[in-house]
């Protein structure tokens, strides 16, 4: 024992053979401070950290200390042998919670997802669906809600579920978006004591495979002798999610009930009606939740013999009767061995997922299992979809299914520091989101929209049912003088926009009309600075709209 007189006094060195305690003496009372992890020989798996529990009174410091570390070192040992845990000393009266459950490693994650799960995002192909959102950038990295990015939302389902290793796998334009994880996440992710991390792994050519990716599967191929080594480090699942997915979810659940059934693969499914399933790619399961057969796209007589009795998943039984169909998700939990053993042993040409390795798994006589997801989800991956799920997160009627306001499950991005939004004189603003950092000036009406990072909309402007995702960084006079006309990022005085969606750092002039009042469906105007996808005008990133131009 060592005691350092000091104001606040530290009581170090009290080791036994499996434990090692800190005891932190105030000179009011000594509490306990901590239970260092342990890897011993024995079995003794882990001893998590204790909150501080008041032991003695400053006179009875060394009594505490003898008795307190004898309590630890009992409940180590009977971790160590299996068996149950004694009570507390009664001689130590502060100390009747000290085995709440910081000795058996339970805690808050008890799958200890940290160290056994690996995150692997999928950031998906060239994005054509997207485009013109994606001509510069990977599809992950697509600003979404005026603040995040499309990337921010598995990320962050990944950090709220304890998972801290992550890959994102992508092949196209991926500068932006692992400029946008490094500097979201990579400081902030894991511990002292446990290696995290958010990397980007774009495709690449080697030795053994001159082919870029050509799908799912293959990607994760590609890369297996990467996350080998992370086998090696004791990882025994990996997560395969997407990159375009609005949803919020806990994996942990989902990873509980993959290890609890005992399956080499758990697909998440959604729970849906006739009219949403001839959309998907559906499963039918038996009474244990197994999927017995797979069917991509039906309808008619075939999506009739689709349909499941869902409440063995857990679903209640009047959304069972509404929704009797359950649709992949893309979203999987596999054991890392068997993933590993299929795709270099068994298919070692397959190159997706959802139509190759997964069915074909399942006839060799994997157990593939379902798991109920009954949250909000949405994929993304269309100007229309896309432009839907922003405008959605302004309604006011109860529908919007899906908020970045929640507490419990904060979404995370960037820390960018950028100063509060400023509204002028005789602005109104109804139904909308207003990113950080941006200028709305004089008698301008915003409704119904979403204006992003940095936005600038000048006076006298009707901005209604739009997406403006901002800019990338401020001008200045001297950077402005460079564009013709000195045309400034933003909305320009005068103009009225409705019904579009306007990309990062466009340039739109005075008086400008954006109203596609003929209702054009489809248009490829890009050579002008725009296009028309599923009725809706985007304006492509950088470009410049010159003042007095209707659309």
């Amino acid at each position: 024992v060592l005691v350092r007189p000091a104001r606040n006094y530290w009581l170090s060195s009290l080791a036994r053979k499996h434990t090692t305690v800190c005891l932190q003496l105030r000179p009011v009372a000594m509490r306990a401070h901590c239970l260092q992890k342990q890897c011993v020989e024995g079995g003794l798996s882990s001893v998590r950290s204790i909150a501080g529990q008041r032991l003695a009174p400053r006179h009875g410091v060394h009594k505490a200390a003898r008795v307190g570390s004898k309590v630890v070192v009992s409940r180590a040992q009977a971790l160590q042998t299996q068996q149950p845990i004694p009570p507390p000393l009664q001689s130590v009266e502060a100390l009747p919670n000290i085995a709440s459950g910081a000795l058996t490693g339970a805690g808050k994650d008890d799958l200890d997802m940290s160290k056994t799960v690996l995150g692997i995002i999928l950031g998906g192909g060239a994005g054509t669906r997207l485009y013109p959102l994606t001509k510069k950038r990977a599809k992950p990295a697509v600003p979404l809600g005026a603040n995040y990015r499309l990337i921010d939302i598995p990320v962050s389902n990944c950090v709220n579920s304890n998972v801290t290793k992550i890959y994102c796998l992508t092949q196209f334009n991926s500068a932006s978006l692992n400029r946008h994880l490094s500097q979201a996440y990579n400081s902030s992710v894991g511990a002292y004591t446990s290696r995290g991390f958010v990397e980007v792994l774009a495709a690449s050519q080697s030795n053994v495979r001159k082919e870029w990716f050509q799908g799912t599967a293959d990607a994760v191929r590609q890369y297996m002798w990467l996350f080998e080594e992370a086998m090696r480090d004791g990882v025994q699942d990996f997560l395969i999610l997407s990159g375009d997915h609005l949803y919020r979810m806990d994996y942990k659940e989902f990873v509980r009930k993959h290890r609890e059934s005992g399956a080499a693969i758990t697909i998440a499914a959604l729970p849906c009606d006739e009219k949403r399933a001839t959309a998907f790619g559906l499963m039918k399961i038996d009474e244990d939740g197994r999927v017995v057969e797979f069917a991509e796209k039906p309808s008619g007589d075939e999506l009739k013999a689709m349909q499941v009795d869902t409440t063995v998943l857990g679903v209640d039984a009047k959304t069972a009767a509404e929704k009797p169909y359950i649709a992949s998700m893309g979203i999987y939990v596999m054991t890392a061995n068997t993933l590993k053993e299929l795709l270099e042993n068994h298919m070692p040409d397959a190159n997706d997922f959802g139509n190759e390795v997964i069915p074909e798994a399942r006839k060799m006589g994997y157990p593939v299992q379902a798991y109920a997801f009954q949250g909000y989800w949405e994929d993304i991956g269309t100007i229309e979809a896309f432009y839907n799920a922003n405008l959605a997160l302004v309604k006011t009627d109860g529908s919007a299914n899906f908020s970045f306001y929640d507490k419990e499950a904060p979404i995370y991005t960037m820390s960018r520091f950028l100063p509060p939004s400023k509204v002028l004189q005789d602005v109104v603003v109804r139904n909308a989101i207003i990113g950080d950092g941006s200028n709305i000036k004089a008698r301008s009406r915003v409704s119904n929209s979403i204006v992003g990072l940095r936005s600038l909309i000048g006076e006298d402007c009707v901005v209604e049912d739009t997406l403006m995702l901002g800019s990338d960084y401020y001008e200045t006079v001297e950077e402005c003088a460079w564009v013709p006309g000195c045309l400034p990022m933003g909305i320009g005085n005068g103009s009225h926009v409705r019904k579009a969606l306007i990309d990062k750092n466009a340039r739109i002039g005075e008086r400008v009309q954006i109203l596609n009042k003929d209702n054009v469906t489809e248009a490829n105007r890009e050579k002008e600075g725009f296009m028309i996808r599923d009725g809706i005008v985007c304006v492509i990133k950088d470009s410049v709209i010159p003042s007095g131009t209707i659309i």
